[in-house]
This record gives C-alpha cells, structure tokens and sequence, in this order.
C-alpha cells in the first residue's frame, strides 16, 4: 500500500453502518428549505461523498474530498456552502474555482437550481465572453461566484469596487488540475487577496501526492473524505482497447461507430485540428457529429454541448476541454482516438460515461506508437483490459470510402482556413458555424496538414 499522501490531512472517521442509518439530507444537517429543493431535483438520497463531506463542512471544517466523476461532489461542497449562507446572509460569500468553462456553467447550474427557493444569485466569470457584461454581474454582488483563474484575476484587477476581502468559502473543483503548474499564477494572486480566515474545500477524482500544493491552498487542518481509495473508474463501466496500425484509425473509428449505431458516444482527440478534421470527416460519411474544443467562441462550444444534451446529435468529438466534470446523462460510449498523455486523464475522459448507476463502454486505440502509455493506463487503473471484438475484413471494406471522405475533409479544413484568412484581411465576419462546415461537397475547416504516422 501507498504512504498516505496528505500528512496533514486527518481522515474522516467512519462509523460502522453509518451509511444504513443516514438515509436523508435533513439526517445530515441539512435545513428543510435545502431538503425540498434536493428533492425538486430528484435528489432522492445523498450519495457516498455527500454523506462524508455534508456534516464535517457544516461542522465548519476545511477538506479535501476525493471521489470518482460521477458522484454527487457538485451537491457535497453546494448544500454546505447554501446552508451557511441562510444562517449568515452576505454577498460575495463563496468563490468556486474551476479549471473549464464548461464546467463553471454547470456548477452555477446546480447552484441556481438548489438556490432558487431561497433567492441565491451566483456568477459566472470565464473567459470567451464578454467582460463588460461580467462587470455588471459582479457589480450586483452576488452570493456565489464560479469563475476560471484567468478571467477572475483580470476582474480583481481591472473591475472598479470589485474584491473578495469579505469572502468566507473557497472551492476548488478539479483541485489537481487548479494547483498543479496550469494556473499556478493565477491561484497565488487569488489566495493573497481573499481573506485568510475562511473555509476552503478542495475537490477531485484524482490528487496529485505532493502535499505542497495543498499547503499552497491554506488549508487549516483539513480532513480528507475519500470515497475510492485508489483511481478507479465505476463499476459498471466496460473497458476495451483495440490495438491497431495508426494509418486506419479512422476506418476502425468508422467501423465502431457502425457496429454500435443507436448509441451516443464522445470522442475524445488529443488537438483542436484533430477534433474538427475527425468531425468533418465523419459528416461527410452522414453521420450527426459535432465538435467541442478551445479554438470555437464560447457560443459555439455551449451550442455544441448543449446540441448534443438534447440528443440532436449522436457524436461529441471533443478535446480534454471536455473530460472533467461535464455531466451529460446520456453518454454510452466513450471512444480515445488519441490516447490520452497523462492516465489520470483516462480517467476522467471514461468518467464521461456510466454515471450515476448506469452502464457504459470505453474504448481506447492503441498504435504502434501508444504501447507505453496504454500500459501506464493499465498499470494505473490496476486492471488488465479486453480487447474489443472487431472483424478485420469487415473494417478493411470501408477504406475505399472513408478514404474519400478523408480526403474532404482535408479540403474543407484548407478551404476553411484560407476563408478565414481572407475574412480576417478584409475584417468581415468569421463564420465557422456548424452550417458553413456541414455543406457536404464544398465545405470548411482550419489549416491542416495529414499527420505522418501518429
């Protein structure tokens, strides 16, 4: 067994049938108004982490909660948080961090939807959109703020009346992500202007082992509620790998997709060009993709994601913009194109499926040039994975036209890319809509040259 990885961190203590008993919010301290808005939610019972964190936050304790995608972490640091703020009324009273955009929208979400009884009004601070109005939104003081580092720091700095001096709740969500190397700046900026005496929460799937960067975050003897002990993924999902030549990766791709129609799936690539290329190419052979990735506007990626939770699409090809914390109940299949270079990533990327108690597929190619990475995935899960059942001649038949629709791709990506060259020249306007890229024949994208083996 691993050393424990928090020396400060005192584990939660846990009751012999602790879970049998508590059955309810209100059994955890939770108050009614709370209560009714969990069960408007469909919030039937508290999940695992929710029955560690709940009381120990609402006994006034600083944590680090770990626990898999998928299992209620929103609702642990939420209901805590919401059950403070009725006791002791202020604004700007609580600042979640989160690492994607996408993820702050969500969280504020939860947020509105548990709140709304009682009048909460939270923000959302991040980047892709317009600051002005942002500025507004601050300027109401509201309770709850769910930013991204980056743009938090450009309204600490530039938002006239704007500061966090009378904070009492920090969240870190995705808390390795935020305290490792990414936005290191940026969360020591945040942490000298919010005050020293407040309640810090931090949340993951995953936790890197150095107990430094917890120091970093001011954590006043935390307690650690850890629901999976080591990286696992959820029970029910299935994994497979499919070890194959990188030139066909698009054809075992197609093949895939094919075998299980009727299904929805997220495609994880590791590149933006990679995410649009696969995209255009899979409409060109008539199927609903739709692509999420850094390089769209906030508009479209919300567009997409939205496009796809409302199952107007069957596909999500996506970058790890998409892999943590992005809830969308309905994923069945979860594909890694490109493998992912860090294996935590793994986990949160099959995370995307199997949630809250369903079952789900991951499957993950592997090229000539993967084997190490695969094996570092393998050794992290603690699990040998199954190949996944393909007939060889089967896949060979679709070259001929997924070569065709490669080779369209390709076009529509240089087309796009002089086109947005030119509008760039003259100062038009830049469409990349997902109707400008869905034309068939005479198609968009960006600039693109075929990648040589990988």
């Amino acid at each position: 067994a691993a050393p424990d990885e928090y020396d400060s961190a005192t584990e939660a203590p846990q009751p012999a049938g602790q879970e049998e008993e508590t059955k309810t919010f209100k059994d955890l301290g939770v108050t009614d108004v709370l209560c009714e808005a969990c069960d408007q939610l469909g919030w039937t019972k508290p999940t695992k982490i929710q029955i560690e964190a709940i009381p120990l936050a609402l006994q006034g304790r600083d944590i680090i909660g770990l626990a898999e995608t998928g299992s209620g972490k929103t609702g642990a640091f939420a209901l805590p948080i919401l059950n403070a703020l009725l006791e002791t009324p202020q604004r700007l009273f609580a600042l979640v961090l989160t690492p994607t955009r996408e993820l702050a929208f969500q969280i504020s979400e939860q947020f509105e939807a548990l709140g709304s009884s009682i009048g909460v009004q939270s923000a959302v601070i991040v980047g892709g959109i317009d600051s002005m109005s942002q500025s507004l939104a601050l300027a109401k003081k509201p309770h709850v703020i769910i930013a991204t580092p980056g743009r938090l720091i450009d309204h600490l700095e530039n938002t006239k009346g704007f500061n966090l001096r009378a904070l009492k709740y920090l969240v870190m969500d995705e808390a390795d992500r935020i305290l490792n190397m990414d936005f290191e700046t940026e969360v020591d900026k945040i942490l000298k202007v919010i005050p020293r005496d407040r309640k810090t929460f931090l949340f993951s799937a995953t936790m890197t082992k150095k107990v430094q960067k917890l120091q970093r975050a001011a954590l006043k003897n935390p307690v650690k509620c850890a629901v999976s002990s080591k990286y696992q993924t959820v029970e029910k999902l299935q994994q497979y790998y499919l070890f194959i030549p990188s030139k066909f990766k698009d054809t075992y791709l197609v093949y895939i997709l094919n075998e299980l129609a009727g299904n929805s799936f997220i495609i994880f690539c590791s590149t933006c060009n990679n995410t649009q290329r696969t995209a255009l190419l899979l409409r060109n052979l008539g199927f609903t993709a739709i692509p999420l990735h850094g390089q769209m506007s906030q508009s479209k990626r919300l567009g997409s994601l939205n496009k796809f939770k409302a199952k107007a699409r069957s596909i999500l090809l996506a970058t790890d913009v998409a892999s943590r914390g992005l809830d969308i109940p309905h994923v069945d299949v979860v594909v890694n194109f490109d493998i992912p270079t860090h294996s935590k990533d793994y986990i949160h990327r099959v995370g995307r499926t199997a949630r809250a108690g369903r079952s789900g597929k991951a499957i993950t190619f592997v090229t000539q040039y993967d084997v190490e990475l695969f094996q570092r995935i393998e050794h992290l899960i603690g699990k040998k994975l199954p190949v996944f059942p393909t007939q060889d001649d089967e896949v060979m038949m679709l070259t001929e036209r997924v070569n065709e629709a490669q080779r369209f791709a390709r076009m529509e990506l240089r087309e796009h890319g002089e086109k947005k060259k030119r509008s760039r020249e003259d100062a038009g306007d830049n469409d990349d809509t997902e109707g400008a890229m869905g034309v068939r024949n005479k198609v968009a994208g960006g600039k693109m040259k075929k990648r040589k083996g990988r």
